[in-house]
């Protein structure tokens, strides 16, 4: 069985926009650099070529990875389920005993970046997110160890 990858719409947009150049200017571009280096003579010694291959490789390395995302996309609809949080929803919360709020918005995995406050509904803070309104006291359960926090505001992106 295949893999799902949950995304959404417009993800799924970026992907195939960044497909197609790949498969269009990036990789004309990547043949040219071997043609050049193939120019150059004698392929057992001539670096240009050896690093054209390798990023022709890396290219097409590339290209399957975005394929398989696009060909088992599967497309995320933002809840519609009154206040209760769900994927598409940008969330305020404040931790048990800090001062300094934190947002998070609830993507799907391929979307997530923690670092950005991209979460996906799949990690331990998303799973404790999903269902509960502003107001909520949420305990969630991580592998750095539990912590409570409240939900001081939530909305749909």
């Amino acid at each position: 069985m295949k893999n799902k990858y949950k995304l959404s719409q417009a993800r799924l947009d970026q992907l195939k926009e960044e497909l197609n150049y790949l498969q269009t200017v990036r990789e004309k571009e990547v043949a040219e650099q071997i043609r050049e280096a193939r120019s150059f003579g004698d392929l057992s010694e001539n670096s240009e070529y050896d690093e054209a291959k390798t990023e022709q490789g890396k290219l097409y390395s590339k290209i399957a990875e975005i394929q398989e995302l696009i060909d088992n996309a599967e497309i995320i609809e933002i809840t519609a389920d009154g206040d209760a949080i769900g994927m598409g929803y940008r969330v305020v919360i404040l931790e048990d005993g800090e001062t300094v709020e934190e947002v998070y918005e609830i993507v799907g995995s391929q979307e997530s970046d923690p670092r950005a406050g991209r979460i996906s509904e799949d990690s331990p803070i998303g799973r404790a997110l999903i269902g509960k309104r502003a107001g909520d006291e949420v305990l969630v359960e991580a592998p750095g160890g539990d912590f409570r926090f409240r939900i001081v505001k939530a909305e749909r992106r």
